[in-house]
């Protein structure tokens, strides 16, 4: 999957601009602050409808404006030709167009496009909270197989009402609650359990192909390890919501569950956000991007494209030259604030400045 052309609409500070990316490395350059990751997140937010900054869609329009326009022009392994174009509105609903034909809901787009990102807020993937790595296996699911987005949003569906019983009992656990309380566990552990599954299956094949990636990277032997045991799964999630219902009613909160879970990452048999310098943790979160691009890859039949916005200043000299020695097949956004190495070699350069662009 390439894209062959991106154009923008009053997106970030970008009034009007496009952009022609070349079927291997294009390289992105520009000093801090004139555009370089607007124009990453643009290529990210077509394929996800979401952006790896966290930004709410008001950000994304450039200011003064009501509504900004990202449209890209996506070629398929199989010679057609895609236009795909997004309206985001900072009051109604956003709108999208697949070959000029309108969806009925922006989420019909993903899997349209298929995009990998890093970033250096992905070392949050590795030195954050639970929620960060949920959210990158669930999203890595989804880029497996668009049924995880219905089921994701089925569990979140649940959870929430759950917990709005749980908080309504003001602590008390009384026949009626006891009643209810079945009925939404029951719906809880029949999607828990599938995306429970689906979650173990995920890492286990991940695991190999990320420890891969990090030994390239790191150029030399190592022993990185992905586990997902969450308690729960020993024996169903029926059993342990049971076993967590009276602690629930007192906290009036789902305890147990796929939205608690965690994923443990190892480096030499340590915990790696405890454990792990800082070099390495920015490796294996950038391995955990290049390991799941490798199983989409292989599933879709085709690489997404990859982006890698400012990947260079977060990696020491040597394990800079090993990724550019190592990118993997397929089209490369590259995007740096600095001078590009000689091991870089992009097919196109393209320079920023203050929302503007001009290719060499």
């Amino acid at each position: 999957m390439i894209v062959t052309r991106l154009e923008l609409v009053d997106f970030r500070n970008y009034a009007t601009a496009s952009f022609d990316f070349h079927h291997g490395i294009t390289a992105v350059v520009g000093l801090n602050g004139q555009g370089k990751t607007n124009l990453a997140e643009a290529l990210a937010y077509l394929a996800s409808l979401d952006s790896f900054r966290g930004a709410p869609v008001d950000a994304l329009i450039r200011v003064g404006a009501d509504t900004a326009i990202v449209r890209a022009t996506v070629l398929h392994p199989d010679g057609r030709e895609v236009l795909v174009e997004l309206e985001l509105s900072r009051h109604g609903r956003n709108r999208v167009q697949v070959n000029k034909q309108k969806l009925g809901r922006a989420r019909e787009l993903l899997g349209v496009m298929r995009v990998t990102v890093f970033s250096p807020d992905d070392l949050a993937l590795i030195k954050g909270g639970p929620g960060e790595r949920r959210r990158f296996m669930d999203d890595t699911l989804v880029s497996l197989a668009l049924k995880y987005d219905a089921l994701r949003l089925e569990l979140d569906r649940i959870v929430k009402q759950r917990n709005t019983l749980l908080k309504q009992s003001n602590g008390r656990l009384n026949d009626e609650l006891e009643i209810s309380l079945d009925v939404w566990d029951a719906k809880l552990a029949q999607v828990g359990d599938q995306f429970g599954h689906a979650r173990a299956v995920l890492i286990a094949r991940l695991s190999p192909m990320v420890a891969e990636a990090y030994e390239q990277l790191a150029d030399r032997p190592s022993v990185v390890d992905l586990r997902y045991e969450p308690e729960w799964r020993r024996n169903g999630l029926v059993g342990a919501l049971a076993a967590s219902r009276h602690d629930d009613v007192r906290r009036g909160v789902s305890t147990v569950g796929p939205h608690r879970d965690d994923v443990e990452l190892f480096i030499g048999g340590l915990p790696a956000r405890t454990h792990a310098s800082q070099g390495e943790q920015r490796t294996l979160a950038l391995s955990l991007r290049l390991g799941a691009h490798r199983m989409v890859a292989e599933k879709a039949g085709s690489a997404p494209v990859l982006v890698l916005d400012d990947v260079l200043s977060e990696l020491d000299p040597r394990r800079s030259a090993a990724l550019l020695t190592h990118l993997p097949p397929g089209q490369v956004v590259l995007t740096t604030a600095g001078v590009l190495p000689d091991a870089a070699h992009p097919d196109a350069i393209l320079r920023i400045d203050a929302g503007a662009v001009l290719a060499e």
